[in-house]
């Protein structure tokens, strides 16, 4: 097992921060949260354990893999995920976003990538309580804290759970510099603001949408920049 880097030890070795507990409304939030992830559950396992064999199958190194994330209140979880990446291979350089054409993605794991089937088992932090289904997209510690530095407002987004998938991930392409993250957390506190049982639902179709290439049917431009 790989040591921890020691920022991320420290966090993990520190007081968790303290967070504000679950209002009436979260709480149902987070009730329907994990009923809904248990029935997910029942038809995404064994896409799952396809995605596991597969990666067995074509690439050396372990077919699940965790990683810390930053949540609620700026507690750092343990995320889960299907790895897409050639093992170890951020060893020389460190955390690193993902880039288009990504030489560290693997085939079977871009196909993944482009399916969001290497995000199913996180269905297991959202019966955790970690995360919901809807949410901003949780980020690393070791890139948190820089964002912080970078982007005015940044922890605002840690007022609620991380999401599977979120408003501004179905509006906009993976952070890739500082500014698509001011826009990323622009659409998060939107989201934030404005969240609502029709939006939560909007998302989870517009979700489906995008996966499936029909993204077309729902999104439209901003009609203002978003910084």
């Amino acid at each position: 097992m790989r040591t921890p880097a020691p920022h991320v030890a420290r966090l993990r070795s520190a007081s968790p921060p303290s967070v504000p507990p679950l209002s009436a409304r979260e709480r149902v939030k987070t009730a329907t949260d994990f009923v809904s992830a248990a029935l997910m559950l029942v038809p995404a396992l064994p896409a799952i354990l396809a995605c596991i064999a597969l990666v067995r199958l074509t690439s050396p190194g372990p077919a699940l893999y965790t990683q810390s994330r930053v949540g609620r209140g700026g507690r750092v979880f343990t995320l889960y995920k299907v790895r897409t990446m050639h093992h170890d291979c951020e060893r020389l350089t460190g955390p690193q976003w993902s880039t288009p054409g990504d030489a560290r993605v693997t085939p079977v794991g871009r196909v993944m990538r482009k399916l969001h089937l290497d995000e199913l088992p996180q269905l297991f932090n959202v019966m955790k309580g970690e995360m919901s289904l809807v949410g901003p997209r949780p980020e690393r510690p070791e890139i948190v804290k820089k964002l912080r530095e970078a982007v005015v407002g940044y922890d605002r987004r840690h007022a609620v759970k991380p999401g599977i998938t979120g408003f501004a991930q179905i509006h906009l392409p993976p952070d890739s510099c500082i500014r698509s993250v001011r826009n990323k957390v622009a659409y998060d506190r939107f989201y934030i603001r404005s969240r609502s049982l029709g939006m939560e639902l909007f998302i989870l179709g517009a979700t489906a949408l995008k996966v499936i290439g029909l993204k077309h049917l729902y999104y439209r431009a901003p009609r203002v920049p978003t910084e």
